[in-house]
C-alpha cells in the first residue's frame, strides 16, 4: 500500500511539476510528458505513449488533460487517472485566476506583450519539436501509412478545406482498419 501512496504522490507531483512549466498548449506538454514518463521514470514505452498522444489530441476536450488522464491511467488506473487530471489542472487554474485579478493591469502592458510574443516563437518550436519526434518514430517503425495520412490530411484540410472531424474520423477508421488486418496477418 505504501508503494502505491508513494507513486500516486510521484505522479501528482509530476504531473502538476510538468504542467506548470509548459506554457503554450497541449502539443507542448506532449514532450515534457515523453521525457519524463518514457525516459526517466520508465512507466511507459515509446510506442504506448505514442499511442496514447494519438487518443488524447483525437478525443474532445484539451489535450494535456486528455494525455494526463490516459497516461495516469496506464501507471496506475482509475487513482491515477484523477490524481493526474489534479496535477495537471491546478497550475492553470491558480495562474489564470491570479491573471483575471489583474487583467486590467497586464492587458494593456507592453512588456506582457512582448514577452508572449517571445514564448510564442518557442511554443511554436516546441510544437515542431513534437511532429518531427513523432513522424521519426514512426518512419522508424516503417509505417508508412501514418505518415502518407499526415500529408494527405494536411492537403485535404488546408488546400481543399475539409471538414477537420470527418478527416479525424477517416484517419480513426483507417488506423482501425490498418488494426485489424495486423491482428489476422499474425493469426495466419
Amino acid at each position: 500500500m505504501d508503494n502505491e501512496r508513494h507513486k500516486l504522490l510521484r505522479l501528482f507531483l509530476t504531473t502538476l511539476e510538468i504542467s506548470a512549466f509548459t506554457f503554450g498548449g497541449g502539443f507542448v506538454i506532449i514532450p515534457l510528458m515523453r521525457d519524463t514518463f518514457v525516459n526517466k521514470l520508465k512507466w511507459i514505452d515509446e510506442n504506448e505513449m505514442l499511442d496514447l498522444t494519438a487518443i488524447a489530441q483525437s478525443s474532445p476536450g484539451a489535450i494535456a488533460v486528455n494525455a494526463s488522464i490516459l497516461t495516469g491511467y496506464k501507471v496506475a488506473g482509475i487513482k491515477g487517472a484523477l490524481i493526474s487530471i489534479l496535477g495537471t489542472i491546478i497550475p492553470p487554474f491558480a495562474i489564470i485566476s491570479v491573471i483575471s485579478l489583474f487583467y486590467e493591469a497586464f492587458r494593456d502592458n507592453r512588456y506582457v506583450a512582448l514577452a508572449m510574443k517571445g514564448m510564442s516563437a518557442g511554443v511554436a518550436a516546441v510544437v515542431l519539436d513534437v511532429v518531427i519526434s513523432m513522424a521519426w518514430d514512426i518512419m522508424k517503425r516503417k509505417r508508412m501509412l501514418p505518415i502518407l495520412m499526415l500529408f494527405i490530411s494536411f492537403i485535404l484540410l488546408e488546400v481543399f478545406d475539409i471538414n477537420i472531424m470527418l478527416l479525424v474520423l477517416i484517419a480513426g477508421l483507417t488506423g482501425f482498419a490498418e488494426y485489424e488486418m495486423d491482428k489476422r496477418r499474425e493469426r495466419a
